[in-house]
């Protein structure tokens, strides 16, 4: 409990760190957004309403910056994240709010099974690799070994663009872009078969490119926990393969393996942005594209704390996973 704890004031620190650098980083700039947006009007528009957008957006040059930051802390706590320069007037929680569920559909998915076939992929090579001596054990370790690092260091708009040109393009198996085909709902058949149609291409890209941290990591840890005795007692005492490969190898070869998520997740994150704008798929990634050409600073800046907020969580969530698995970070708290 003190653990999680622990944890638990860290990402509360953290995440006022983050809203604080979110609240200064547009008041840092030269002038204020309303003004930016206004100059394209080229002064065809009077000073009282250019007072009243500022109003609207949160950007009171009466008040004192510390008032103004009181003000935002209490509107991002309740939800309230600003007004919407090019969507003017939807608010920046309603617009994150319909992306989001995009996104997080297809993170989540990619992650799972990037997940589970990067850690049996690792687990594989390296069990292939302890049982040295059979030539088809070492083609398996030789094989995967640079499939991971190759995995791990191309670009994710790279293979958006090489599986959008062929697949899409070229074949036509699966639609070049978009969430799901027009005038269709999630509320039927044809609806979802859409939506799996179009998330398919996205969600192959980001497997992809996060498989390959997994399988590495698995294999690394398989090779140092092979080498433990009670590993190699279990093997004396004439158990066979797969019992000694899943109940004694892989259950601890894990175990370090959550402590990663977090890192991954900001891999993920990170290239979900490029992969969503290569297909245009209507998630946070998207938004955000839209948002910057836009000149949209309060949407940037709610799509920014989201990304933290998801980064945050996802790290305590591994820190808690990892201390339920493995009883050792829980006897050393205490």
């Amino acid at each position: 409990m003190l653990y999680l704890l622990r944890r638990l004031g860290a990402l509360l620190v953290t995440l006022w760190v983050a809203i604080t650098v979110n609240f200064a980083l547009p008041r840092l700039m030269p002038g204020d957004p309303v003004q930016t947006m206004f100059a394209r009007y080229q002064g065809k528009v009077s000073p009282t309403a250019i007072h009243s957008m500022q109003l609207a957006f949160g950007i009171n040059t009466n008040e004192s910056e510390l008032a103004q930051y009181g003000d935002y802390l209490r509107h991002t706590l309740t939800g309230n994240l600003g007004v919407s320069f090019s969507y003017f007037p939807a608010s920046v929680s309603s617009l994150i709010g319909s992306a989001l569920p995009w996104t997080l559909g297809l993170v989540g998915f990619a992650t799972i099974l990037a997940f589970l076939l990067g850690t049996s992929l690792g687990m594989l090579a390296a069990w292939r690799r302890g049982t040295a001596g059979w030539r088809r054990a070492s083609l398996v370790d030789s094989g995967l070994v640079p499939l991971g690092l190759l995995l791990g260091a191309l670009p994710s708009f790279w293979i958006a663009l090489i599986l959008l040109y062929f697949i899409a393009f070229q074949f036509g198996w699966f639609p070049v872009g978009g969430g799901i085909d027009p005038g269709q709902t999630i509320d039927s058949w044809s609806g979802v078969a859409s939506l799996l149609q179009h998330s398919a291409l996205p969600a192959i890209t980001l497997t992809l490119i996060s498989m390959g941290l997994w399988i590495l990591l698995m294999r690394n840890n398989m090779l140092t926990v092979l080498g433990e005795d009670y590993v190699k007692f279990a093997r004396a005492k004439g158990l066979d393969d797969r019992t000694v490969a899943y109940r004694y190898a892989a259950r601890n070869a894990i175990l370090p393996v959550f402590a990663q998520l977090a890192l991954a997740l900001g891999v993920i994150v990170g290239g979900q942005v490029f992969i969503e704008i290569v297909f245009s798929y209507p998630g946070i990634g998207y938004l955000l594209l839209q948002a910057v050409q836009n000149q949209d600073y309060p949407l940037m800046q709610g799509i920014f704390l989201i990304f933290t907020v998801t980064l945050l969580i996802a790290s305590f969530l591994a820190d808690a996973l990892y201390a339920v698995f493995d009883p050792r970070v829980r006897d050393s708290q205490t």
